[in-house]
């Protein structure tokens, strides 16, 4: 009994382990977003140590592919976590967290009386959008000006940015006088000053948002702590507060 007694002393007295480092890759229309929802998750978890890279979802799954230590993927679309579950890169299948939606916006420019449609009577010289050919806002972007027949006519004043947070940056900069950005980026503070028209969302596909534990990350206990934890009411509420539509919760 006394021997017992002093085992249960000595595990009292060994130092408490850190929680295990967690590397999340996102979309960047998470930034802001997800950057609040990680410091309430680290206020209640304060020996959390995370660690996040924001980029394309398309370069980001290409990075995945080739071995990148992301524990836990965010994506602007859930076509890339399936196809990356499809082919055994992440671990658990993907999780719906949010729909997107896309806006005109201007640093410059008053567009809160300007809808998608009457862009093209408007005198700029530059119109920003992420790449289409791996940024989803990029694409939603483009499936918008060619439902409205204004993809050929505006192309030539259009300028890419690698992702939709760097879109954003290069009408801060002046490198377009425009954008098409995500309205959860518009939403922010800094970006909010200025106003934006509302893209209606049946000018293009649904920008499905999705999480996944990658195959790195599927013995990371906290990354699948983070993964529940994106469920909880508080990360729901922030996602709503940057202009996501909600999917219904999910039933544990």
């Amino acid at each position: 009994m006394r021997i017992l007694w002093v085992f249960s002393l000595l595990l009292c007295m060994l130092p408490v382990r850190a929680s295990e480092p967690l590397t999340i890759a996102a979309a960047s229309d998470l930034r802001y977003a997800l950057d609040e929802i990680i410091a309430l998750y680290q206020n209640e978890h304060p020996k959390a140590r995370i660690r996040v890279s924001y980029g394309s979802s398309g370069k980001i799954s290409t990075q995945i592919r080739h071995g990148a230590p992301f524990d836990l993927f965010f994506s602007a679309d859930i076509q890339f976590p399936e196809q990356l579950y499809a082919e055994g890169h992440v671990s658990t299948a993907p999780e719906l967290y949010a729909i997107g939606r896309i806006v005109l916006w201007s640093p410059r420019l008053d567009l809160t009386e300007v809808t998608l449609s009457q862009l093209n009577a408007l005198s700029f010289r530059r119109l920003a959008i992420a790449q289409p050919a791996h940024a989803p806002y990029g694409l939603r972007a483009k499936e918008a000006l060619q439902a409205l027949g204004l993809w050929d006519v505006l192309e030539p004043k259009l300028v890419y940015g690698e992702n939709i947070a760097q879109t954003a940056q290069m009408a801060q900069s002046g490198a377009a006088e425009v954008a098409i950005i995500a309205l959860s980026l518009a939403r922010f503070p800094q970006l909010s000053r200025h106003g934006y028209q509302l893209i209606p969302s049946d000018l293009h596909q649904p920008l499905t948002q999705a999480y996944s534990v990658t195959r790195h990350g599927a013995n990371n206990a906290s990354a699948h702590r983070f993964a529940t934890f994106m469920q909880s009411s508080e990360a729901r509420s922030i996602l709503e507060h940057y202009g996501f539509e909600l999917p219904a919760r999910r039933v544990k």
